[in-house]
């Protein structure tokens, strides 16, 4: 018997009607929270032999707390016979009504607007008591299912840190680096003390992979030196460089000019919106979030949650914030939740499902989440990326998913992050318009165990990442030694780093016995394939075509085979085809069997120093001997819109997937 849930009904009804009856005394339930009480009451045994299905009727349901869901009225994936494991699984399914769409929301509705003039502009005002009592902040706001931004300087572009203190440019790598600091300079009329609410004036500083966010403390306007309210833990310059590196300033109530704009003053409790044409705020929906989280599955070692299904819901309005010691720029931010949090469950679904408005990840897979699949959904306007597997989780699937439009407030958030996680599949999906790395796996610097293994990343269209805001990007990131996984059949094209490091696939420090095949990589700000260093990787049968430095790239040489490159076709521009540090004798290559093309004359093997070899020469030490240089088939590839063909014929050279017919 399946149960209801309605905008339009009572927890006090039974919930088994889809609609309240004629005469209003019974009907659906109101909420989740109570059908998730009638489902635990269900008997399990032995008469619960089908699933048990919550409908949700279409609306929005405005949660006061995130919905927790535990062993206790979750499903059942134990088996007794292996080989009829689905018809064994007795699973509890929320759905969404047939034709309808409800939205779980962690937003509060913002109404009782008044119009006002401000700064000479027209704007809604509106008074939110709990703000102006210090319980509730936020840095989002969604007008009629649009987010909408707080006032920045620069207007368009950014600013550059003038001066850069407290930074160390002697010594290791990681020590020159990872020197951060608490303040920085900057140029006369970039910043003001005079600002209203100066604490709540965010600085966004962009620096090698990370992005920084923090709140000014100081401005000292004669030295002009701006103090931030925590160590930014990464050196505040423009990459490697001693130049200082980008910022931007969000949240300046002087800034509030343009319609779409809003301003939170924090101490008066007073919103403002600048309307965009023909919104009315007797009529528009403003919603701004108030939960870091929507939706956890709690369950345990002992009594982890099985068997939940969701299906055709939205998951839409969250905010974290976090605390001054709680977060520092990380690589791919994972201590930035997800909407959804699962820990400690097993065989639990998200089918059909919708993740959009959010100041997170959209899921969070952590401590030994195992056999969850994500699949068919959708997760845009994402703060942050789309889901994070983390530690310990295995055989876990993310198939057929769009993800984009993220890292809006956290840029180095990734679309699929895989950490110290083995056997998961990020297959058939659309991930697009990140600043940062589109699939990442992988969680250990070197060669060390690194628990990452059998991961496979296959048939993924991935593309338009980075849009020059960060650097040191892939669109299929790895990192750490990885048997087993596999990177196969994916399409990556237009990555665009801010300085270096716009690679297609990239096997970062340590990556090791990855197999790399029948991908489709084109139009990259640098090279198609980099690995920085690892050994043993296979890298055959791929198209590269089109970087923006050179081709291909090998960064640190070591005394072992860092990889085989065979059976590959390399399109070239008037770029190099190789660059790298290994030397003309260097055999910690295994070059075979590849197709050579530069559109504008025969291609050139480029040494990385002032040392230029010729393919011949190169062929004469031993490199590429059965390799080609020029193929008519090739001749007309420049800007070619190259689309992945799953089921066209091989052509030889490996029996690529892809039709250059």
């Amino acid at each position: 018997m399946p149960f209801y849930i309605s905008p339009d009904g009572n927890d006090a009804w039974s919930g088994v009607l889809p609609a309240p009856n004629a005469d209003g005394t019974d009907g659906p339930f109101a909420t989740v929270a109570a059908a998730r009480r009638a489902v635990r009451a269900v008997p399990r045994e032995p008469a619960w032999e089908e699933p048990v299905t919550v409908y949700l009727r279409g609306g929005r349901y405005e949660l006061a707390e995130p919905l927790v869901f535990t062993a206790e009225g979750s499903g059942q994936a134990e088996v007794s016979n292996y080989h009829s494991y689905q018809a064994h699984e007795r699973p509890v399914v929320y759905a969404a009504y047939p034709g309808e769409t409800p939205v779980l929301s962690g937003g509060r509705r913002i109404s009782d607007w008044r119009v006002e003039e401000v700064r000479g502009r027209t704007a809604w005002v509106a008074d939110l008591p709990a703000v102006a009592a210090g319980a509730w902040t936020f840095t989002q706001l969604w007008v009629n299912g649009a987010r909408r931004a707080r006032p920045r300087l620069p207007k368009t572009g950014e600013y550059r840190i003038a001066t850069v203190h407290d930074a160390n440019f002697e010594g290791t790598w990681s020590e020159t680096v990872r020197k951060g600091s608490d303040r920085f300079g900057y140029a006369e009329g970039d910043i003001s003390p005079a600002w209203r609410n100066l604490a709540d004036v965010e600085v966004r500083i962009m620096t090698l992979w990370v992005s920084v966010r923090a709140k000014l403390t100081a401005v000292d306007p004669t030295a002009r030196i701006a103090t931030l309210d925590r160590n930014s833990k990464v050196r505040l310059t423009y990459d490697f460089s001693r130049d200082g590196a980008a910022y931007i300033v969000e949240n300046v109530f002087e800034a509030l000019e343009e319609p779409g704009q809003w301003y939170l003053d924090r101490p008066s409790g007073r919103l403002y919106y600048l309307p965009l044409p023909g919104e009315d705020p007797d009529t528009a929906e403003v919603i701004a979030p108030a939960l870091p989280d929507l939706l956890r599955l709690e369950g345990s070692p002992e009594a982890p949650v099985q068997a939940l299904r969701f299906e055709g819901i939205t998951f839409a309005h969250t905010e974290w914030t976090p605390g001054l010691d709680e977060i520092f720029p990380t690589q791919a931010e994972p201590k930035v939740p997800g909407a959804v949090i699962a820990r400690h469950a097993v065989s639990c679904r998200f089918t059909g499902c919708a993740f959009t408005h959010l100041g997170t990840y959209a899921v969070e897979l952590a401590d030994a989440c195992r056999d969850l699949a994500i699949t068919h959904c959708a997760m845009t306007d994402l703060g942050a990326g789309g889901v994070k597997i983390w530690h310990g989780c295995r055989r876990n699937t993310v198939a057929d998913c769009e993800i984009g439009d993220g890292g809006i407030l956290y840029p180095s958030a990734v679309g699929v992050v895989i950490g110290k996680a083995s056997g998961n599949r990020i297959v058939h999906n659309h991930i697009h318009d990140l600043y940062y790395s589109g699939v990442s796996a992988g969680w250990t610097w070197g060669y060390a165990e690194g628990d990452a293994y059998g991961n496979i990343i296959e048939w993924n269209h991935i593309h338009d990442l980075g849009k020059g805001v960060l650097s040191d990007m892939g669109g299929v990131y790895l990192l750490g030694v990885q048997p087993g996984t596999r990177v196969r059949y994916n399409h990556i094209h237009h990555v665009a780093s801010r300085t270096y490091g716009g690679w297609a696939l990239y096997t970062d420090e340590g990556s090791s016995d990855i197999l790399l095949e029948f991908n489709l990589c084109h139009d990259t700000s640098k090279e198609g394939f980099h690995q920085h260093y690892g050994r043993e990787n296979v890298v055959r049968n791929n198209i590269f075509a089109f970087g923006g430095e050179a081709m291909l790239r090998y960064t640190r040489v070591e005394p072992h085979t860092g990889f085989t490159f065979t059976r590959n076709l390399v399109i070239s521009a008037g770029i190099p085809v190789w660059l790298g540090d290994y030397g003309p004798g260097a055999h910690q290559i295994d070059c075979d069997d590849n197709l050579y093309w530069d559109v504008t004359g025969a291609p050139v093997l480029n040494q990385y120093g002032e040392e230029t070899l010729s393919f011949a020469d190169w062929q004469a030490l031993g490199h590429d001997r059965h390799s080609l240089v020029a193929d008519p088939r090739c001749a007309d590839l420049a800007g070619r819109d190259f689309t992945l063909e799953a089921d066209s014929p091989a052509w030889g050279l490996g029996f690529l997937p892809f039709d250059l017919a």
